[in-house]
Formats: C-alpha cells, structure tokens, sequence
C-alpha cells in the first residue's frame, strides 16, 4: 500500500466512523457518558473539600440534570462520597480500592520496595519513586526518614515535572524538543525559585544529563532540596527514585555528597533489576 492509497483509507475508515456516531444513537452518547464519569472523578480527586452541585457544574459546564444523574449513580456504586448534609460530593472509597489494585500489580513498584528502604535506611532521609505522567510526575511509593524533620508526601502525589528533580531527572531522558512537547506554554511557579523560563529549564536539564542526576533545592518545597535518578532499564526512562533533605542537612556537604552517591549507585542497582524483571 503506497501514501496515496494508505491516506484514502484512513479517509474512508474515519467517515465511516463518523457516520457510526451519527446514525448509531448509543456510540456518541455512550462514549460521552464515560468521558464525563472520568472528568468528574479526575475533578473531585483534585479537591481537599466536598464539591456542591453547583461548583461541580461550574467547573464541568454539564447539564445539572444528567450531572445530578451521575452523581447518584457514582454515589451508589461507591466512587463518590456525600457529606453529613448530603450536598457535598468528595472521591468515595471504590476509588482507592482501584487505586491500591494498581499499586498492588505494577511490577516496577514491587521491584523498587527493597530498594527504597535499603536507601532509606543507608542516608536516614525520606525516599520516593514516581512516575512521568505527561507533564507531571506522580509519587508511586514513598519511605519516610526517621528525622522528625522530614517531607511527608502521599502515594498519588501529582507535581509539574519541571519543578521536581523526579520530574527533571526524566525530562533530562528527553531532547529539549521532545521537553517542549511535553510541558506546557506556561510553567507554572510552584515556589519563588521554580524554573519558569524554558532555556533556564534546558540549561538545568543540559547539567543533568552531564552529572547523572538531577538536582533542586527549593523549587517544590522551600527549605528543602532533593536529589533524583531516573531508572535506566528502559530508554526514555519512565520512573525515577529521588531523596529529599531539608536544607539545614543538606548544607552539611558530607552528608550531601553520601546522598547523592547512594542514590546514583541504588538506582543503577534497580535499574539492572528491572531490566530482567520488567
């Protein structure tokens, strides 16, 4: 099949399915039902308080007749939570039953757990893994330090890329293009000294790939700097480990440089792991 003969059936293949949607009164109504399930629970697993009726519409622009539908079906089933006056909706169990499923079956997550405590307990500082997820990263398992001065973070954690070293140890993986690709127009602040400036960020990222891990202090959290290494078994890499030390350690340059020679050597240790095991 040349171009010209493969562009005329990709034409034919998508009227056809355009005629689908439009003669067929279950395909389009079937596929924006469970677009706007998804919307409403991605919504509703962003926000710390319930949601009335109204803030939820506002935000998703549905019919509040068919929303209030949905909400009640969801409530039902277990995905959605109302509060004690029954007008507030929050994310309901049934999706942390999800959630935990996934966590239970990833098989990178199971390969990690030993080495996140091995690291943990080599450094004393709390230790992670995440995951890229188009222009963030997510926390896919964490190891608290024993410190009482300590980041505390949540498995489901979701961060701009740009603004973690998790995030920046994995966009180092990627060419400046493919990096533009991926982040936003605007890259957001999420402190003072987050890198909002796209050559800023490349330059940052250029240091990265030169010294194998990526490096922040301050750009996510203040008062705290934080080291990672993306997991090579894979190129691009897709998930990364980092450790996080509050600023008070981390200007005790011995201690510095043990993290940052741990980290290195446990992820190049999992990496070899995952390489057989992924």
């Amino acid at each position: 099949m040349n171009i010209v003969q493969y562009s005329e059936s990709v034409g034919t293949l998508e009227r056809r399915t355009e005629h689908v949607k439009a003669t067929d009164p279950a395909a389009a109504p079937g596929v924006k039902s469970a677009d706007r399930t998804v919307e409403l629970l991605e919504l509703l697993s962003r926000t710390s308080e319930p949601l009335t009726l109204s803030e939820i519409q506002r935000e998703l622009s549905y019919p509040k007749s068919s929303l209030f539908v949905l909400l009640r079906t969801l409530v039902a089933r277990g995905w959605v939570e109302t509060d004690r006056r029954g007008t507030g909706y929050s994310i309901g169990v049934r999706a942390l039953l999800v959630g935990t499923s996934y966590l239970d079956r990833d098989p990178v997550i199971r390969a990690a757990t030993r080495t996140l405590e091995e690291l943990r307990a080599e450094v004393n500082e709390t230790v992670h893994l995440a995951r890229l997820d188009g222009a963030d990263v997510v926390y896919l398992a964490s190891r608290e330090s024993a410190h009482q001065l300590r980041l505390t973070s949540r498995v489901g954690r979701r961060l701009p890329a740009h603004a973690t070293s998790l995030g920046k140890a994995l966009l180092a993986q990627r060419t400046d293009e493919e990096v533009d690709a991926i982040l936003p127009a605007d890259l957001v602040a999420v402190t003072p000294q987050t890198l909002t400036d796209r050559e800023a960020l490349f330059a940052d990222l250029a240091a990265t790939r030169e010294r194998g891990y990526a490096f922040e202090r301050g750009e996510n959290v203040a008062g705290l700097g934080c080291f990672a290494v993306a997991l090579d078994y894979k190129y691009p890499a897709s998930e990364a480990i980092s450790c996080s030390v509050p600023s008070v350690r981390l200007d005790d340059a011995e201690h510095a440089a043990q993290v940052t020679e741990s980290i290195v050597r446990h992820a190049r240790e999992l990496g070899s792991i995952l390489r057989t095991a992924v």
